[in-house]
């Protein structure tokens, strides 16, 4: 799916719930053919978003089940009186679960529904979402925008707290409760053997025809104000499960249960290690997706598509 030709359809399957277009379809570009055949100028227009997790079956839209996706798009079909659902394409497509905080969309939509509701959009929408998903910003896009190929990089955090009598009950929803006490000294020095450009495959989920080689900027943990340990990661992009798996890594180093050299033995050995466990998704949240200068968005994003084909 990506050509033109296939807008009526995925649109219909995504109004039922049905298949995502997150997953770095192209959406289509000015004067693209529209239902009716008509042709329609369009304008690219970006969407910055959070939303709690919890409630959610994910991002991606899926039949019969809330995701983050489905709720987002049929609203904006809604509030801006485009008679059909929009296709979305995101930054990063959030397992059920997870949080984000700065999670970026696109769609392309008609230049006249656009005009006509610009100046309200955010308003409504506000008032139209519901109370955990709340888009932030929205607004044309500069050209050559795409929210998933364009991004430089994507930082997510993950909470784990590790001492059971101090933990909040007020953050269970989006803090680990962990019943050993972690050493984050051993966990940063198992960290830091594992950035650079790698193939993670020994911490993700392999999809049919997707690479699992990234660039994994940092891998830090520090504690916070109330003694939470968080971790800060940092990468061009993440496969499946990624983050989940090196937490999951990491916390068996700082419990005492595995050296420091075993992550990065895992990472070399490039297949799955049953012993690596993905922990829950619910203490991890995409905090930040970063983009070049708008002079380099069109570049980046052909770079990019490059080196994801398939992915």
């Amino acid at each position: 799916m990506g050509e033109s030709g296939h807008v009526v359809a995925a649109r219909a399957v995504l109004v039922a719930g049905g298949q995502s277009a997150g997953r770095g379809r192209a959406a289509p570009t000015a004067g693209a053919a529209v239902e009716g055949g008509e042709s329609a100028a369009t304008v690219r227009i970006r969407i910055d978003l959070s939303y709690d997790g919890s409630g959610f079956s994910g991002w991606a839209a899926q039949p019969g089940r809330r995701t983050v996706e489905g709720v987002l798009a049929e609203t904006l079909g809604q509030v801006l009186r485009l008679g059909a659902v929009p296709l979305l394409t995101v930054a990063g497509r959030t397992d059920a679960g997870v949080h984000a905080r700065g999670q970026v969309a696109h769609t392309d939509l008609p230049e006249k529904a656009w005009a006509a509701m610009a100046g309200a959009a955010a308003r409504r929408l506000a008032r139209a979402l519901p109370p955990d998903v709340r888009v932030r910003a929205m607004a044309p896009a500069p050209p050559g925008f795409d929210a998933r190929f364009s991004a430089l990089w994507r930082r997510y955090s993950y909470r784990v707290c590790d001492d059971p009598a101090a933990a909040d009950p007020l953050r269970r929803h989006d803090t680990l409760w962990y019943s050993r006490g972690l050493d984050l000294a051993a966990m940063n020095a198992a960290a830091s053997a594992l950035l650079g450009e790698h193939d993670f495959a020994a911490f993700c989920r392999r999809r049919e025809g997707a690479t699992t080689v990234r660039a994994l900027r940092r891998l830090d943990w520090q504690r916070d104000a109330e003694g939470v340990a968080v971790a800060c990661v940092i990468a061009d992009a993440f496969c499946h499960n990624m983050v989940r798996a090196l937490v999951g890594a990491l916390l068996g180093v700082g419990e005492g249960s595995r050296p420091p050299s075993w992550p990065s033995a895992v990472l070399a050995a490039a297949v799955r290690d049953p012993a690596v466990r993905v922990v829950p998704p619910h203490g991890l949240c995409l905090e930040e997706v970063r983009y070049p200068e708008p002079n380099r968005l069109a570049e980046h994003a052909a770079l990019t598509r490059r080196m994801r084909a398939g992915s």
